[in-house]
């Protein structure tokens, strides 16, 4: 009898341990790092050019506001003051009463953009979550009355106040601000609440929350930022206005602060220089404190892992 000796069966190439092939990029798909490190230099290049294309004016500003008239008539001007004063300022304001229109630009300006973003606010709100034809034709006309010049629509807003004698009135003046800043506040709005996700109002909904209470518990506290940041665009736009506030406006006394400047130059178009860029440094510091005092809260991102996908 013979005895046939178990053998064991080969095993399959596909059943073998194997170690996967170590990736080897071609050459020519590797990108360098010299092309990587110029086109970051170059960017950071673009940006420190458009940093100093727009801080040069301001610096300028600040330069000339302290000079002395025998420095701002040299033929060889400089970028530092070599006999700094505070003249021009002392000037300024014995020439114009600077603080008389700044508080007309102030109230003017905070007035207008609290009232735009009263009404802004639930427009916004329903032009992001109810879609519809109505809301598509609505954004649309937004979008197209941002392109209307200002000379096209002051002698129908002058006729329309003057019927209602509003002419040389704040009241008018403020009605003027809010109508212009409306549509782009109801159009940065928009794009706010349709950032906030709507799964939070459905969870706020099942945990029995009315409607009122979520749009006040949970929806307003997210479109704080955006609030904010369309706020302090209404404001600065009202407080550097001027067109409006030249035709609208004739009392001396409820002039704002962009007209006011205007009177430092003479007859002749002969500007006074030195007060002229003290009372303009004056009016640029609000904006610019604003900005400082608020910027942190617009770019906070309190968005940021709100929901989880």
């Amino acid at each position: 009898m013979t005895r046939v000796s178990p053998v064991s069966e080969p095993q399959h190439p596909a059943e073998a341990p194997s170690r996967p092939a170590p990736e080897h990029r071609p050459a020519g798909k590797r990108r360098p790092t010299f092309t990587r490190t110029a086109g970051r230099t170059g960017q950071y290049a673009a940006l420190l050019c458009y940093l100093v294309f727009l801080a040069f004016p301001f610096l300028w500003l600040i330069s000339t506001a302290f000079k002395p008239p025998r420095e701002l008539g040299s033929i060889h001007p400089t970028w530092i003051p070599e006999a700094p004063t505070l003249e021009n300022f002392r000037q300024a304001f014995a020439q114009q009463p600077l603080l008389e229109a700044a508080g007309n630009s102030l109230f003017a300006a905070a007035v207008s953009a609290v009232v735009a973003i009263v009404l802004a606010t639930p427009m916004a709100y329903v032009l992001a979550r109810y879609r519809n034809r109505f809301a598509r034709a609505a954004t649309g006309w937004v979008v197209i009355s941002q392109a209307f010049p200002l000379v096209l629509v002051i002698i129908p807003l002058f006729l329309i106040l003057k019927n209602l004698h509003l002419v040389d009135s704040r009241i008018g003046l403020i009605m003027v601000y809010v109508v212009w800043s409306l549509p782009f506040a109801l159009w940065m709005l928009t794009g706010y609440v349709r950032a906030v996700p709507p799964e939070l109002e459905e969870a706020a909904a099942v945990d029995g929350a009315g409607r009122v209470r979520t749009l006040v518990s949970v929806t307003a506290p997210l479109l704080a930022p955006g609030i904010i940041a369309t706020a302090l665009f209404a404001f600065i736009t009202a407080w550097n206005e001027f067109f409006f506030a030249l035709v609208l406006l004739k009392s001396p006394g409820k002039q704002t602060l962009p007209v006011v400047l205007t009177h430092f130059l003479g007859a002749e178009g002969v500007a006074d220089l030195g007060p002229l860029a003290a009372a303009a440094l004056l009016a640029t510091l609000p904006s610019l404190l604003l900005f400082a005092v608020i910027q942190r809260r617009i770019t906070g991102g309190m968005l940021a892992g709100a929901v989880k996908s």
